[in-house]
């Protein structure tokens, strides 16, 4: 049986106003049962989310708010735990060197399930704008905006 593309994704348009993405990947990420199910009721948020590298090595993605299942009440799972990122060896070792460099963060973009099944989170390498970076941002999408109405 074939499987059909999903539609749920959940993303953070805060991300790209605050950040410009030097760099993206897409990143599994370990779930428990009750997680993806609510991901795929589209019950998640990734405002205030982002990533950091714990002691081990390994990228977590902390502030990724997943709602509590609502059907039933046994299992339930923490809504803002941290979550493990699954990325090859060579991608977090690029990113833990780009990391540890000042004025640089790992942001969560997009999470989506793949058409396996599978929930993906979209992760960038960003740099923090500053306010005159922001203005041009907002000058650029009302120009945009003008030019599709008329």
């Amino acid at each position: 049986m074939p499987k059909t593309k999903s539609k749920i994704q959940v993303t953070n348009r805060r991300a790209s106003f605050d950040y410009e993405f030097l760099e993206t990947y897409t990143a599994g990420i370990v779930l428990v049962g009750t997680e993806i199910k609510s991901i795929r009721t589209g019950k998640a948020s990734l405002q205030d989310a982002y990533c950091y590298f714990d002691l081990s090595g390994q990228l977590y993605v902390r502030g990724l708010n997943i709602a509590q299942y609502f059907w039933g009440s046994w299992g339930q799972h923490e809504p803002t735990r941290d979550r493990k990122l699954l990325l090859t060896k060579r991608e977090l070792k690029h990113l833990r060197s780009a990391y540890t460099q000042k004025g640089l963060t790992i942001v969560a973009v997009k999470l989506f399930v793949a058409e396996n099944g599978y929930a993906k989170l979209v992760i960038a390498l960003a740099k923090g704008k500053k306010e005159y970076d922001k203005r041009q941002s907002i000058k650029e999408k009302d120009i945009r905006r003008e030019l599709d109405r008329g």
